[in-house]
C-alpha cells in the first residue's frame, strides 16, 4: 500500500507528485532528497533503496537520471515497491518516448493521468501499457531526443532548497513638524501565523494568494487598533529613522537567486569548480555589490580562474589563509546567467572525496526596488497635516542578503 509516489530531477526539484492516502508530511520529498545527498550511515557507498525516516519508509530507484520515489508508513514488500518503481518508468517512457525532466514537464496531465489508473487510494492497478490504452486518452507532447541538450560534466550543476526564510523590516524617517498621526496600510491579505500549505508549491510568489509572516513585532509608537480589521497601523513618528516592524517569513517564495556549483576531479591532484548564478528576478531589476564565497579543500594550494569574456568589474580570488575561494559581480542584470570556472591544484590526492570537503556557497548582495517577501506598503497617509510643512512620501523597497547559502 504505497502512500505517497513522486518523481525528482537530479537537482531535487520535485516534478510529479501525488499522495494517495495523506498518511505522511507533505514534506517528504525534501526529506528525502536531503538524506539521500547527504548520506551518512555508509560513508563509502550511497543511500540504499529502501531506509526509513521517522516512521516513513521511503523506496526509490533512478532511472534516465530521475529518482522515482514511493513513501508508506506500513510494512510493505519493498522488491514489490521497487518492482513497481521501475515499471512505472517504463509505462510513462512507453507513452512518452522519451523519458527526462523537459518530457515529464510538458507531459504533466498526461503523467497524472497515467499515476491515476495505475494506482487507486494507494494500490497497484496494473503496469501494462496494452492494458492502459483502454483508459488513456491525452496524446503526448514529444520531445525530439537529437535535440536535447548534452549533459556533459560542466553541465551539470546540482542545486536545491534545503530552507529559506526572510527577516524583513519596514524602516522609516520623518522629521514632521508636530509629530502628526500616520496611517501605514499593508497588504490586507496579511496572515500572521503559519497555516497548513504545500512545500512544493513556488505559485504564491508571484503575487497572489495569502501572504503568511511567521511572527512579527512593532515599534513602541505604533497603535494596532484597527490592525486585525484593515491591516493599518497608527503611530506618532519620533523623529529620525526607526523600525516601525520587524518580520520573519518562511512561506515559500522564489529567491532572487538560483545558485548551482559543481566540483570534480580532472586529474591526479588537479579538480574543476563550476559555479554558475542565475538572477530569477525582472530585467528591470539589477542586483549590486554581489560577493560569492565558497570554501576549498584544506589542501588546495594554488586556484587559476576563468572569467567571462567581458565581465567588466568582475574579480576572483583565492584566499589562501582560509582557503577560500571569492568572486566578486559588479552588477547582475535580471533573468542574465554568471558562471566561474575555477581550476585547483591540490596537494595531495582527494581519494574521492572532495565534494564532502569543499562549500556551502554563500552569497552577499543589494537589490534596490525589490521586494522578496511581497510585504508592501499599500499607502502612507499623514491624518492630520500642519500648515507649515509639504511633507514628501515615497517607498523604497531594498532586499539584501549578508547569509545566502547553497551547498554542494
Amino acid at each position: 500500500m504505497i502512500s505517497q509516489l513522486f518523481v525528482l530531477s537530479q537537482r531535487g526539484d520535485s516534478i510529479v507528485f501525488r499522495d494517495y492516502r495523506g498518511e505522511v508530511p507533505k514534506a517528504t520529498a525534501e526529506i528525502f532528497f536531503r538524506k539521500v545527498k547527504f548520506w551518512k550511515e555508509d560513508e563509502e557507498g550511497e543511500a540504499p533503496p529502501v531506509f526509513n525516516v521517522d516512521g516513513v519508509n521511503y523506496f526509490h530507484v533512478k532511472v534516465a537520471g530521475l529518482l522515482f520515489v514511493a513513501t508508506t508508513r506500513v510494512n510493505i514488500s519493498p522488491s514489490l515497491v521497487l518492482e513497481f518503481l521501475q515499471r512505472n518508468a517504463r509505462v510513462i517512457k512507453d507513452y512518452l518516448g522519451v523519458l527526462n525532466e523537459e518530457s515529464l514537464r510538458k507531459n504533466f496531465v498526461l503523467v497524472y493521468e497515467l499515476l491515476d489508473e495505475m494506482i487507486d487510494f494507494g494500490y497497484v492497478q496494473t503496469t501494462s501499457t496494452e492494458v492502459l490504452k483502454s483508459f488513456v486518452f491525452n496524446e503526448p507532447i514529444m520531445i525530439d531526443a537529437a535535440c536535447l541538450p548534452s549533459l556533459g560534466p560542466a553541465s551539470i550543476f546540482v542545486g536545491y532548497i534545503l530552507t529559506s526564510e526572510i527577516d524583513g523590516t519596514i524602516q522609516m524617517k520623518s522629521y514632521l513638524t508636530g509629530n502628526p498621526e500616520i496611517r501605514l496600510a499593508l497588504n490586507e491579505e496579511l496572515s500572521i501565523g503559519r497555516g497548513g500549505r504545500s512545500i512544493h508549491d513556488y505559485g504564491s510568489s508571484s503575487g497572489a494568494g495569502t501572504l503568511i509572516l511567521d511572527n512579527c513585532n512593532f515599534h513602541e509608537s505604533v497603535h494596532l487598533d484597527s490592525f486585525d480589521i484593515d491591516r493599518t497601523l497608527a503611530l506618532v513618528a519620533p523623529d529620525g529613522e526607526f523600525s516601525v516592524m520587524n518580520y520573519r517569513m518562511t512561506q515559500e517564495f522564489r529567491p532572487p537567486f538560483r545558485i548551482n556549483a559543481l566540483i570534480e576531479e580532472v586529474g591526479s591532484k588537479k579538480a574543476e569548480v563550476f559555479i554558475k548564478v542565475h538572477a530569477e528576478f525582472s530585467s528591470s531589476v539589477t542586483a549590486n555589490t554581489i560577493l560569492i564565497e565558497m570554501p576549498l579543500p584544506t589542501y588546495t594550494s594554488r586556484v587559476s580562474f576563468e572569467l567571462e569574456p567581458g565581465a567588466v568589474g568582475n574579480t576572483a580570488d583565492f584566499k589562501e589563509s582560509s582557503k577560500r575561494l571569492v568572486w566578486g559581480l559588479k552588477k547582475i542584470v535580471g533573468g542574465s546567467d554568471h558562471v566561474l570556472c575555477a581550476k585547483l591544484t591540490l596537494s595531495q590526492e582527494t581519494h574521492g572525496n572532495i565534494t564532502k570537503e569543499a562549500g556551502p556557497v554563500s552569497m552577499s548582495f543589494t537589490i534596490p526596488m525589490y521586494n522578496a517577501s511581497r510585504l508592501q506598503v499599500k499607502y502612507l497617509q499623514i491624518v492630520k497635516k500642519s500648515s507649515t510643512s509639504n511633507p514628501y512620501r515615497w517607498v523604497r523597497y531594498v532586499t539584501q542578503s549578508n547569509s545566502y547559502v547553497a551547498r554542494l
